[in-house]
């Protein structure tokens, strides 16, 4: 499979999503909308629970021994959730929205503000959730874009949703999109020759349990600050090494 694959189809994805929200107009109503969110959010659920059940494969217990790749995804978390709050993750992931969304409109025409509304709007949903850190490395890692092609299904009723109120600036955000995501695919594919079998295991297993805080997040059950976690993708692999070793 083609590497980077998973974020070309995100970015058509949002193009094409954009063009219809632009042609719909508000006429999408917000009952339908929800629907298609929830719908989304268990198939987020199916894809986070065929990661996770990846902890039973056999050469990660082969590497770090019976019992110990669980508590090796629990110290990721808690190591990864300590590192992500006290870096505030969560709430500089937001502040960066509102202080671009800011500058920005200081340069621009009112007229003109439509636009950028979207453009601006649409990329940091589009950019700011895990889904486009994990989906990304999971794609460079050659595990699949499973990941990414679910995003490409919320991205894709996000974007008519946005563009049917903000227009065909939408459109434009497959732009961040494309240069964001592909960074961590090129990442992802780098790690894919550092890191063994074992560790990417682990790695994926901390990004499926992720990822049932995002359908968490889109089912509406708990808001759960998913971005605070992400260093736990940093912390499984360093783990994976120290046990091996120690072992």
């Amino acid at each position: 499979m083609i590497i980077g694959l998973g974020t070309i189809i995100n970015f058509l994805a949002i193009v094409a999503g954009a063009l219809i929200g632009t042609l719909l107009g508000d006429r999408l109503p917000s009952k339908t909308r929800d629907v298609v969110t929830d719908a989304l959010g268990l198939m987020t659920l199916l894809v986070a629970g065929l990661s996770i059940i990846d902890i039973t494969k056999p050469e990660l217990q082969e590497a770090v021994g019976p019992g110990m790749g669980v508590l090796i995804v629990l110290g990721s978390l808690i190591l990864g959730g300590i590192t992500g709050s006290y870096w505030r993750l969560e709430d500089r992931f937001e502040s960066i929205g509102k202080k671009l969304k800011k500058s920005l409109k200081k340069s621009i025409k009112s007229k003109d503000e439509n636009f950028l509304e979207g453009f601006v709007s649409a990329s940091l949903l589009f950019v700011v959730g895990p889904l486009a850190i994990l989906g990304s490395i999971s794609d460079g890692l050659g595990n699949g874009i499973e990941q990414l092609a679910l995003k490409s299904s919320l991205d894709f009723f996000a974007s008519i949703a946005f563009a049917a109120s903000l227009g065909i600036g939408v459109a434009f955000s497959a732009l961040a999109v494309g240069i964001y995501q592909g960074l961590f695919t090129i990442l992802g594919f780098g790690l894919g020759d550092v890191l063994n079998e074992a560790q990417v295991i682990a790695l994926t297993v901390t990004g499926g349990l992720l990822l049932v805080g995002v359908s968490f997040r889109l089912l509406k059950i708990k808001q759960l600050p998913v971005a605070d976690l992400l260093p736990a993708l940093f912390y499984a692999p360093i783990l994976v090494a120290l046990v091996t070793a120690i072992k």
